[in-house]
């Protein structure tokens, strides 16, 4: 099968196909310098551990004027907690500290529900642990806490934290029944299949050395459509909560991930034969957005691997302007994937020594084809109710195997629905090596195309997970080396982002990290580049019941500031609950800083008379 018989010129349907047009590339951006240091001993989180100095006496913008930021005022950074709720924070971190409780804590859990009763078990769960990191249990009960720290310039990114309780067997099983194709099933391994892009079963379990990040496993379509409901029902609780809220989706919850599997694959490959063409064309190693082939030396090497005759490879590159400059880039090869009747199409892949496009695989059932389109068809109905609510939709980032999928289907929906205003952000972590290439790359179509560019920048949640099983599997550790190669890797995404947002105002993003120095670094990039926080295109972002003196102080400052906040049955969270334990511990054993600052305030509160305290608002 040749290249020029596969790309057809079909109409491109709602979440495909957007022609790209070529145009000037972008102007570089400074590199940051990357200094090597050990990685931290522990799985548990990946943010640096708070022992720098705080940010006090920051200086930024509103409305002109220059304010300071003190974050050691721990009056301002507790002004909306009762003394009991500062108490419960000090209990609920040390407790977080010891390793046998952490350890065993499921155990304990359900030695607890045993000696308790259920009753009694759900209220000490309230006065601990789920008061602390969870909302409540449904939208309305939320209502308060929300409001509450609104009053307190502090908004929320509505996140329903519902998980099934799988043994490791039950969620390995269900994993790899999701996973693994007919076609895959038949051929016995006989396929174009890369082992990155498949399931593995020792890895079929992918709750495994992941923190905080909620986990779901395909079970039927029915499932998917009730996961699609839930999240319609947080859209309209965010909606009717706060202002400018935004709502929080995994992909994994509303389709079979067999095709985010597949689909990764095949835009990797396509990629990766892009890069393969510009070293003929002697432009390895260049910045990505540099790579610009000559449009005849690239029809000349395709007619030379076989492709097809020249008057069918001139004809590919024809049509609304699509090299029309003479060069092609890579967001001009990226819109040759197209949309086609059939979405099972786009699962083809170019054969790195033939020259011609494969099938990814031999064949596909209805079905699968079906469910390919009911997962894109759910995107489509999220995307619409967030539009219609007034409410920003942000997909979370997920592991490498899916994620090319996840950001491009991402893609496809600001492409369509961000046209006025950024109602869609896709997430980025930055402890992978590649981060920087997919957030400028992602920069400059929205540039093109002239949508509005959302971004929420993270470290990431999967790092443990995703260098065992690279070194399991045999393919090549997608994570930055060393925390600090990451903390530079999200610095410069973080500045080539707000470089954007200062060139012409219609990028965004959210900061989202419980770093001092990301967020004084944030400070200081804004203060630069006189970004007024009143625009409301930085956000930042910080889990609720955790760093506080960062949140607060930001948002009574006029800074927009987002606590993601969980919600859901008691029994229902605790598998949230019991990951939320293990990040805490490895945050907490990392630094004294938080609760060192609750100690300040309560004895403050104690020697001035104020112990009752009751926030006013």
């Amino acid at each position: 099968m040749s290249y020029s018989k596969v790309i057809s010129r079909v109409k491109p349907a709602h979440l495909f196909g957007v022609r790209l047009r070529s145009t000037v590339a972008s102007t570089q951006h400074k590199e940051l310098k990357t200094e090597e240091a050990p990685l931290e001993q522990s799985c548990a989180i990946l943010e640096s551990p708070c022992d720098v100095d705080l940010i006090g006496g920051k200086k930024a913008h509103i409305g002109g004027q220059r304010i300071s930021i003190d974050f050691d005022n721990t009056r301002e950074a507790y002004r909306s907690k009762h003394t009991l709720e500062l108490l419960r924070s000090l209990l609920v971190f040390k407790l977080c500290t010891f390793d046998f409780l952490v350890d065993k804590n499921k155990e304990l859990i359900d030695l607890s529900k045993k000696i308790l009763g259920q009753r009694l078990f759900e209220k000490l769960m309230k006065m601990t642990f789920y008061g602390q990191f969870v909302a409540g249990e449904d939208q309305n009960s939320i209502k308060p806490l929300i409001e509450k720290n609104q009053a307190f310039g502090v908004g929320s990114v509505l996140d329903y934290s519902v998980e099934e309780d799988l043994t490791q067997e039950e969620a390995e099983k269900k994993e790899m029944d999701s996973c693994v194709s007919e076609a895959e099933k038949e051929s016995h391994g006989m396929d174009h299949r890369e082992k990155k892009y498949k399931a593995h079963r020792q890895f079929g379990d992918r709750r495994g050395g992941v923190i905080s990040a909620r986990t779901y496993f395909y079970a039927d379509e029915a499932k998917c459509d009730h996961h699609m409901e839930t999240f319609i029902n947080c859209i309209k609780a965010s909606a009717g909560s706060s202002v400018d809220g935004f709502s929080a989706i995994k992909m994994t919850a509303l389709g079979r991930p067999q095709f985010l599997l597949q689909f990764s694959e095949v835009l990797v490959k396509w990629r990766r034969f892009f890069t393969l063409l510009a070293a003929h064309q002697g432009k390895d190693g260049m910045a990505v957005l540099e790579q610009k082939l000559e449009l005849q030396q690239l029809q000349d090497s395709l007619i030379k691997l076989g492709v097809g005759a020249k008057s069918d490879i001139e004809n590919w590159f024809t049509g609304e302007e699509l090299g029309s400059s003479g060069t092609i880039d890579l967001l001009d090869w990226n819109s040759l994937i197209n949309d086609r009747t059939k979405i099972s199409n786009l699962l083809v892949v170019p054969n790195m020594e033939s020259g011609h496009l494969e099938p990814l695989l031999s064949k596909f059932t209805d079905e699968e084809e079906k469910q390919m389109k009911r997962m894109l068809q759910r995107m489509d109905v999220l995307a619409k109710h967030a539009v219609e609510n007034g409410v920003r939709l942000m997909v979370d980032a997920e592991q490498t195997y899916f994620q090319p999928a996840i950001s491009r289907l991402t893609l496809e929906m600001q492409r369509i629905f961000n046209r006025e205003k950024p109602h869609i952000f896709n997430t980025y972590q930055c402890y992978l090596r590649e981060a920087y290439d997919n957030v400028s790359v992602d920069v400059e179509l929205s540039r093109r195309e002239g949508w509005y560019f959302g971004a929420k920048l993270v470290r990431g949640a999967y790092m443990c997970q995703e260098r065992s099983r690279a070194e399991e599997i045999g393919y090549e550790d997608p994570i930055n080396p060393d925390y600090e190669a990451t903390n530079n890797m999200y610095h410069k995404c973080l500045e080539y982002i707000l470089e954007e947002i200062n060139h012409n105002r219609m990028a965004n993003v959210m900061v989202a990290s419980h770093n001092e120095d990301t967020v004084k670094f944030t400070l200081e990039k804004m203060n630069e580049m006189n970004l007024s926080p009143t625009e409301n295109k930085v956000y930042f972002g910080q889990l609720l019941g955790m760093c506080d003196q960062i949140s607060f102080p930001l948002g009574q400052a006029g800074f927009p500031v987002y606590k993601y906040v969980p919600y859901g049955p008691v029994n229902e969270v605790i598998p949230y609950l019991s990951r939320r334990a293990q990040e805490n511990r490895g945050f907490m054993k990392g630094s004294q800083r938080e609760r060192s600052l609750l100690w300040k305030e309560i004895k403050r509160r104690l020697f001035s008379g104020q112990l009752l305290y009751t926030p006013v608002y």
